[in-house]
């Protein structure tokens, strides 16, 4: 596909006078990063990539002609952060001084679960900021990791991911929020604000569809249709570019049906670019454009790489200039290239470099930083408040919380598993632990994350409570299958009055860990041994508590739905929680914290349903048709409380004119005897429409916190853009006809109403039925909204985000109901 060569607007005075200074040399060096820091293994093929490009002459041979990006300097290898802060300062002033053109370097980072940097807080993981259903916290904490990275000099992190999760078997699922679009955007662009508030740039990555790999394959081929496109995997990239004002899009590794995405100029430029509207910079993920060549064999050479990547829209060659220096040079003064692709990047960089004040004459003429702490009582406050919103309680028989439950009385609890004592167990595969530090074992981590294990005992003290006798044993690893501690860690829990089993997955890279990036599984199953290292303890019949540390999540049925084998008394989940994580959990286990976690992607009952996505037409879930059953084991938005919730009275207007809004309100009251959050979820499913749709579709979502007794009355504004799909001319549209609305405590908790049976009918039946399960859940009943009108063409201004009103009801002081009053219903 060819395209105009269109020079970005709004470029001031100052960038096009430096611009036209430059010579082709100069241009081309703003266009790359340098790698610093080439030890370890942090990107795919990072020894192969770097080989031969090491500093020969110092940075001054490097940058004789600038440079456009200076490549984790902090998150490479443990560096001092002060320290390098000073140095930092100083190159910068020296790039200044001595090149040319005086443009300093922009500095990236890695900043998913934190800043990628030695001694740096680490924040739970985005599956688990998923989870919370919290934007506003989500946001805060970005915030907070924009503050420590812009003290320290760095101009532009490369999160959030933006990748829809499509196959729990793909190793990066822990960097990703949800399967569901809406609350992949409405948190990921929470992100971004916070970030780019303290004047660090976003880059949203991986565009476009790279979770939707073959088989849940690292950089596998996606085969995902023009539509699934359009209405999956691009929605949560258009509201961070037009909601959250994101600055710079990193590409995706995968090809989409044979064309690989840092060449796709379809996606990069008349997608991104021409519809969209972006204006920001494209930056390659690592070695991508080397890729072209080297492992998509799309190129013959370096320069050809090169070429397709720029013309396609990509930038910036990240990590280093690889292609985009002498290989692309060359083609250009053979005259096989046009310079005006050069131009049309290095003025986007170079208007990037002037938005974040790099070419300003005092920039870098202050003092670097002498205190720096990355890991404030603030940080850590966030991180724990974050990780307690995002456990979620999948069962629980009354055992749990251990302050007011069956078990109150306990005095010694046996505390086994290989997670319930590692702090790496907690965090994420973007952790400066498990990406960097795991290749530096002599040095500690330089900030504090107690284990599980630890934070017992410090929340039931924290609590004014008796600190129960601890037993530890780690039973197993977390891979392999050795299971030679088996016996201790079973007689630690028969003797015991309580067993809390921590397992789960170690993040890493590329074989190193059980999940993250290039760690994709071919199996659901928790690894190694650690199923049977649970069974063994139940077989004690010591009650249990199963906590899940996990990257993804895993077929646990047999600790669900053991038919007549035993099973845990509660289970929890926690997604790489961070920092905070030990504690977090501790709290909701001893009951400091009612858990109010909700699963941000379906619980698979096994690896033969998947690919699987709770977004489903009616043929693509359980159906008669079909003797393979793919109903998870537990639904997306489920979680339980230790409290209990009703929804009152639901209204919805009856109708709305395409492409208007419209409000639907549900009263929302504590039944129980705690202090809990509800998160209120709002589905829609159209009933009748022009392509297949799915049978629930999360529209909206609202955290309420209420006291025993209270009610509040919830009020979400609907723009019907909710509605909205690509038609069969792939064409953006609400479309007019009757659509369902509902409240509901998860996805699955007002079933679908429509089967083959009754449509052939009975003609169409399965002797192997599905399974059904009572799921503990709260709905109200559907209401049909009638879309009238012609069909509306969806244009960027129009609004996606539902809003939400929450108002406390008043309430009656006998009955402790809420009252009705003029403008409240209850």
């Amino acid at each position: 596909m060819t395209t105009s060569i269109t020079p970005p607007l709004n470029v001031s005075e100052r960038v096009h006078s430096l611009h036209a200074r430059m010579t082709l040399e100069e241009k081309l060096a703003q266009l790359v990063g340098y790698w610093l820091d080439q030890n370890g293994v942090v990107a795919p093929m990072q020894s192969e990539m770097t080989s031969g490009i090491e500093a020969r002459g110092g940075l001054s041979e490097v940058t004789k002609n600038g440079i456009g990006h200076y490549t984790r300097v902090y998150g490479t290898r443990p560096v001092d952060p002060q320290e390098r802060a000073a140095w930092l300062w100083e190159e910068q002033r020296r790039l200044k001084r001595e090149t040319r053109l005086g443009i300093p370097a922009l500095v990236h980072e890695e900043c998913l679960t934190g800043l990628a940097a030695w001694k740096a807080a680490t924040f739970p993981t985005p599956l688990a900021w998923g989870a919370s259903f919290d934007p506003e916290l989500v946001e805060e904490m970005a915030t907070a990791i924009g503050e420590s990275m812009h003290q320290l000099g760095i101009h532009q992190g490369l999160a959030p991911v933006l990748d829809v999760v499509r196959d729990p078997r793909w190793g990066r699922v822990d960097e990703c929020i949800s399967e569901d679009p809406y609350l992949v955007g409405t948190i990921g662009t929470a992100y971004v604000r916070g970030l780019q508030s303290a004047g660090v740039h976003a880059t949203l990555k991986h565009f476009l569809g790279y979770s939707g790999s073959q088989a849940g394959r690292n950089h596998a081929p996606v085969h995902a249709g023009p539509r699934e496109i359009a209405d999956i995997f691009l929605p949560p990239f258009e509201m961070a570019i037009h909601d959250g004002k994101a600055r710079s899009v990193m590409n995706s590794y995968s090809d989409i049906d044979g064309i690989p995405m840092a060449a796709h100029t379809e996606y990069l430029t008349e997608l991104l670019r021409k519809k969209i509207g972006f204006t920001g910079t494209v930056v390659a993920d690592y070695f991508a454009v080397a890729f072209l060549e080297v492992m998509q064999a799309v190129a013959e050479n370096e320069g050809e790489a090169a070429e397709l990547a720029l013309m396609a829209g990509i930038d910036v060659e990240l990590p280093t200039g690889k292609t985009y220096l002498e290989p692309l040079a060359a083609r250009i003064r053979s005259g096989l290239f046009d310079e005006a692709y050069v131009d049309r990047a290095v003025l986007r960089v170079l208007m990037q470099k002037e938005e974040l004040g790099l070419l300003e004459k005092h920039s870098y003429e202050d003092d670097p930083p002498h205190t720096i702490d990355l890991d404030s009582p603030r940080h850590q406050e966030l991180a724990r408040r974050l990780a307690a919103e995002s456990v979620i309680l999948l069962a629980n028989d009354g055992t749990l919380p251990l302050s007011r439950g069956k078990q109150r009385d306990v005095s010694k609890i046996a505390v086994i598993g290989p997670n319930a004592h590692q702090a790496d167990a907690l965090q994420g595969c973007y952790s400066f632990a498990n990406h960097v530090l795991v290749s530096h074992p002599e040095l500690p981590l330089g900030f504090r994350i107690p284990t599980l294990l630890e934070s017992i005992s410090e929340v039931y003290t924290e609590a004014g409570l008796t600190v129960p006798d601890l037993v530890y044993s780690p039973g197993c690893e977390v891979e392999g299958d050795d299971r030679g501690g088996f016996a201790e860690a079973v007689e630690a829990a028969a003797s015991s009055d309580l067993a809390i089993i921590v397992v789960g997955d170690q993040a890493g890279l590329f074989g190193r860990g059980t999940v993250g990036e290039g760690n994709d599984s071919e199996s659901l199953e928790l690894p190694g041994v650690q199923r049977q290292l649970v069974q063994e303890i139940l077989s004690t019949h010591t009650p249990v508590i199963l906590v899940l540390l996990t990257g993804r999540p895993y077929a646990i049925d047999w600790a669900l739905d053991g038919g007549d084998a035993p099973v845990p008394q509660a289970v929890l989940q926690a997604f790489f929680p961070g920092e905070g994580g030990g504690l977090a959990i501790a709290d909701v286990i001893v009951g400091s914290v009612n858990p109010s976690g909700r699963l941000p992607v379906s619980m698979p009952r096994g690896v033969g349903a998947q690919p699987y996505s709770y977004l489903h037409p009616i043929l693509g879930g359980p159906s008669e048709v079909t003797a393979a059953d793919s109903t998870p084991l537990l639904p997306f938005g489920f979680g339980l409380s230790y409290t209990s919730f009703r929804y009152g009275k639901f209204i919805a207007e009856p109708s709305v004119v395409a492409g208007g809004v419209f409000s639907a309100a549900v009263s929302v009251a504590n039944t129980g005897e705690e202090r809990g959050t509800e998160v209120v979820q709002l589905y829609g499913h159209d009933v009748s429409a022009s392509i297949t749709r799915p049978v629930a579709q999360l529209l909206g979502y609202a955290r309420v916190e209420l006291d025993p007794g209270e009610s509040a009355r919830v009020t979400f504004s609907i723009p019907t853009t909710r509605f909205a799909f690509s038609d069969r001319t792939m064409k953006k549209i609400v479309e007019p006809g009757g659509v369902e609305v509902w409240c509901a405590s998860h996805a699955a908790a007002s079933p679908t109403r429509q089967n083959a049976a009754q449509a052939s009918g009975n003609a169409i039946t399965n002797l192997k039925k599905s399974v059904s399960k009572k799921l503990p859940s709260v709905s109200t009943p559907r209401i049909v909204v009638e879309i009238t009108g012609d069909v509306y063409p969806v244009t960027p201004a129009d609004p996606r985000i539902v809003t939400v009103q929450k108002l406390m009801e008043p309430q009656d002081s006998t009955s402790g109901r809420p009252v009705e009053r003029a403008g409240i219903r209850p």
